[in-house]
């Protein structure tokens, strides 16, 4: 899985703050990582720079290998912060996009009974 970070022109971040953000990721969604061939980040300052509270929103866009991308935003006050808000999201979201795909109609057991 590859992580990618954009930030708008209102965030800079130092190397070692993008090498940071992008361990978080890769350890956030390593379970998925088999299911995933990329993850975006978009960090955006909504204020401009001002601090208004959480105008920080981490927009993270996950893409799923066969399938189109799943999202998940946060806002905070801070780039971590609202990574880490929008990572606890988007492990929700992938958690049910793939359990949805293991269930299947019909599924093999019948009531503990395997068919013939």
């Amino acid at each position: 899985m590859k992580v990618i970070v954009n930030t708008d022109n209102n965030i800079m971040l130092t190397e070692d703050a993008t090498l940071e953000l992008e361990s978080l990721v890769q350890t956030s969604l390593d379970r998925f990582d088999s299911h995933l061939t990329r993850v975006e980040v978009h960090l955006s300052d909504a204020s401009a720079g001002r601090s208004t509270g959480d105008d920080i929103r981490c927009r993270l866009e996950a893409r799923p290998k066969g399938r189109g991308p799943e999202f998940a935003t946060h806002n905070a006050s801070t780039s971590n912060e609202a990574a880490s808000g929008a990572l606890r999201k988007l492990v929700q979201v992938l958690d049910s996009m793939l359990g949805r795909l293991d269930q299947r109609k019909g599924g093999r057991s019948m009531g503990g009974v395997e068919p013939r």
